[in-house]
Parts: C-alpha cells; sequence; structure tokens
C-alpha cells in the first residue's frame, strides 16, 4: 500500500513538472523584452514577498540621542547608542498598566526586590508611575516571563534575564525612556 501511494505521488509530481515546463517561455523569451513593452508577469512567477523588517532598526518618532525605546505595540525594548543605532533589541512582556507614548527619564533602580505581582524581579529600571503604579523594566530571578493577571494593576516590563543585564548597564538614573504606540 505504501508503494502504491509513492509511486502516485511520484507519478503526480511528475505530471506537475512537465505542466510547468510546457508553459514556461524559453530563457530566450525572458531575456529579451518586447520593443515598448514592459516584460510580461507570468503565474508561475508569484510577486515577491516583502522584504524583512530589520529588527535593529529604530523605530521612527523614538527621538535622537542616547535612549531606551519601548514599543508597546511590537512589545520590544531598543537600546540606542548616542549615534541613533540600536546596539541591542529584544521582547518583552508588558504588564498590566502601560505608560502613555511620549518621553521619560529613568528615575530609579534596584538591583533585586519583589515585583508587584509578587514575582522576585531583579536590575528594576523604573521610569515613570501611572494610576499609582510605578512602571520600569525587570528580569524574573527565575527567567519567566508569564502574562501578568489582568485584575492586578501591575507596572513591570519584564525581559530575559541577558536582557536585563543589558538594560541594567545601559539605562542608568536619568537615561532617556521613549515609549511609542
Amino acid at each position: 500500500m505504501v508503494a502504491g501511494l509513492t509511486a502516485a505521488a511520484v507519478a503526480a509530481v511528475a505530471f506537475l513538472a512537465y505542466q510547468a515546463s510546457a508553459n514556461a517561455p524559453s530563457p530566450a523569451q525572458l531575456a529579451e523584452p518586447r520593443a515598448g513593452k514592459a516584460p510580461a508577469a507570468h503565474a508561475t512567477h508569484p510577486p515577491k514577498a516583502p522584504a524583512k523588517k530589520d529588527a535593529l532598526a529604530v523605530p521612527a518618532q523614538s527621538g535622537t540621542g542616547t535612549r531606551v525605546v519601548y514599543a508597546l505595540a511590537e512589545r520590544r525594548v531598543w537600546l540606542v547608542d548616542g549615534n541613533g543605532r540600536a546596539t541591542r533589541t529584544f521582547r518583552v512582556a508588558p504588564s498590566t498598566v502601560s505608560p502613555p507614548p511620549g518621553s521619560y527619564a529613568v528615575g530609579s533602580r534596584s538591583g533585586l526586590i519583589t515585583g508587584s505581582d509578587g514575582v522576585q524581579v531583579e536590575h528594576v529600571v523604573r521610569f515613570t508611575t501611572v494610576e499609582g503604579v510605578p512602571i520600569g523594566f525587570s528580569a524574573a530571578v527565575d527567567g519567566s516571563m508569564r502574562t501578568p493577571d489582568p485584575r492586578n494593576k501591575t507596572g513591570g516590563v519584564r525581559m530575559q534575564r541577558p536582557d536585563g543585564d543589558a538594560l541594567w548597564s545601559f539605562a542608568t538614573v536619568g537615561v532617556k525612556v521613549v515609549v511609542v504606540p
């Protein structure tokens, strides 16, 4: 039975290959466009997919100079040097309370604390307060990036521990934090 299915599959592929080659233009036809006309599009050549976005590309409208950029919709952070180039970017898990888009500055930092969700976190970098909830970046000591309980107001934007280490080294008190939609 398996041999029969294999033979049928090989026959189907061979038939489709024959059909494709019978309908394809010759190399000479492809090399010489007709005078005054653009080369014809062929169904056998689908349009190219859009180019993938460069992950290090810093979001537009995120300001200038040394800064941390936090894109709410992308759930991503960029560490941007003084020349406007991202030195690192990484995914984050947002908190239940998000800061509105705007420009902030790192106001305080803590090496190791218990987060507002009860999880022990390290490298806490706070930059604003919303509805009485401190908002900042941190990494869970256990490495988790759980989605917070939506019934609780939490302000910790979580990242992986290596990303937390990088942010901790980069975002000292006074460094600009730009939040974009």
